[in-house]
């Protein structure tokens, strides 16, 4: 729950992965940045840019 919000901040708000990461409650940036790729796949910035350049894609497309 809190890595899914703090990718919803990360993409909604502009923040950096260790700001995000500190809004949800992490203490510690490494520990939210394994945990992050554990769950998506992808350290958090690259997910990011990622998911906006298929938005820019889609948005694109239409």
């Amino acid at each position: 729950m809190r890595l899914q919000e703090a990718r919803r901040l990360m993409l909604g708000e502009n923040l950096d992965a260790t700001s995000a990461a500190y809004r949800v409650g992490y203490d510690d940036a490494s520990h939210f940045n394994r945990e992050y790729k554990r769950l998506f796949g992808a350290p958090p910035m690259r997910d990011v840019e990622r998911l906006r350049e298929a938005a820019r894609e889609t948005a694109s497309s239409i």
